[in-house]
């Protein structure tokens, strides 16, 4: 909630000059004072970058796409059976984790609206605590978000490599313990970020983390694809290969689409977080830590276009929704 100049790791102050809901909230914040006893970035040298003004709106515009088509995601997997597989289940699990990130980020936009120009209602204590809760609960909702992608990731290359082992493999008890997992070490991760942000190594472990899920999740989509390639050169040689060109080349290109969409999405926080731990001090990288908010907005879009390429392209899932809206129309 840097809206009102708040500080992870530093004692809690307002200001009320800045009311700006596009300052960061918590990788922005900490390179303004110190961490570790040194000093990254001068106040200045921040106010001199050019800052980008988002509107509470387009959060809350965002946050009610994303929730609606998220919802409609896990209710249609709820009610049809025949969707109760481990690639929907972590389809639901992401879709949870999307809804968290696009609520938060736009219930923190309402709060920094509603509080600023009232600092002084308000204790430095409880502008703190929703500080807190709120950096933590985006910490989790990003690291959920990864990990579950990466799920989703793995279950595809076993789906496509290991066919014949695949339900030996993805159990529906293993799924359940692979999801629980990664909800537990999320909030555990989330939790233990924002506690203790101030501590290099905290953070480079976060850093590291991190970047080991987004290379599983990139390297798994190239072998996924390169793989593919072999097996469309296989095709040609066989009789009918003509029939089977346009699928291949349909396969090809929504794979590529899904890789180009997920690097669009998550490279601008993947260059701030590398920025931030590496060039905190210099000018250029510290004002593009200041578009922080920008980079929020593209991970919001990427959880809004989510539901889009793992579930909307589903005929049954399709099915499921044209069921329900029928369903609604009959009541209405």
């Amino acid at each position: 909630m840097a809206g009102v100049n708040m500080s992870l790791g530093t004692e809690a102050t307002i200001s009320p000059d800045h009311t700006d809901v596009t300052n960061s909230s918590w990788l922005l914040n900490r390179t303004v004072p110190e961490r570790n006893g040194s000093v990254q970035v001068t106040g200045s040298a921040v106010k001199e970058c050019t800052q980008i003004s988002i509107p509470t709106e387009v959060y809350l515009i965002l946050a009610g796409i994303s929730l609606l088509e998220n919802l409609l995601v896990i209710i249609a997997v709820i009610k049809n059976r025949n969707l109760h597989s481990p690639m929907y289940f972590f389809i639901c699990s992401l879709a949870i984790s999307d809804i968290l990130l696009s609520l938060t980020k736009a219930w923190e936009a309402v709060t920094i609206s509603v509080i600023s120009g009232k600092e002084h209602l308000f204790t430095h204590v409880l502008i703190k605590i929703l500080d807190d809760i709120y950096d933590s609960l985006l910490c989790i909702s990003f690291t959920a978000s990864v990990f579950n992608l990466a799920a989703i990731t793995t279950d595809r290359y076993i789906t496509i490599f290991h066919a014949l082992r695949y339900h030996n493999i993805m159990t529906k008890k293993r799924v359940a313990v692979i999801i629980a997992a990664i909800w537990i070490f999320c909030t555990f991760t989330g939790i233990i970020m924002i506690s203790f942000a101030k501590y290099d190594g905290i953070v480079s472990f976060f850093f590291i983390l991190f970047f080991i899920t987004l290379v599983l999740i990139l390297s798994l989509y190239i072998f996924i694809f390169l793989l593919a390639q072999v097996h469309a050169k296989q095709i040609r040689s066989l009789p009918g290969y003509r029939a089977h060109q346009r699928t291949n080349f349909k396969g090809a290109l929504r794979l590529t689409i899904l890789l180009g969409i997920f690097i669009v999405c998550w490279a601008p926080f993947s260059l701030h977080f590398t920025l931030y731990l590496f060039c905190p001090s210099n000018p250029y990288c510290a004002c593009f830590i200041c578009l922080f908010q920008v980079d929020l907005i593209f991970i919001m879009c990427h959880s809004i276009i989510d539901p889009l390429i793992y579930a909307f392209q589903n005929p049954e899932l399709c099915n499921t929704f044209k069921k329900m809206l029928c369903c609604f129309k009959r009541h209405a």
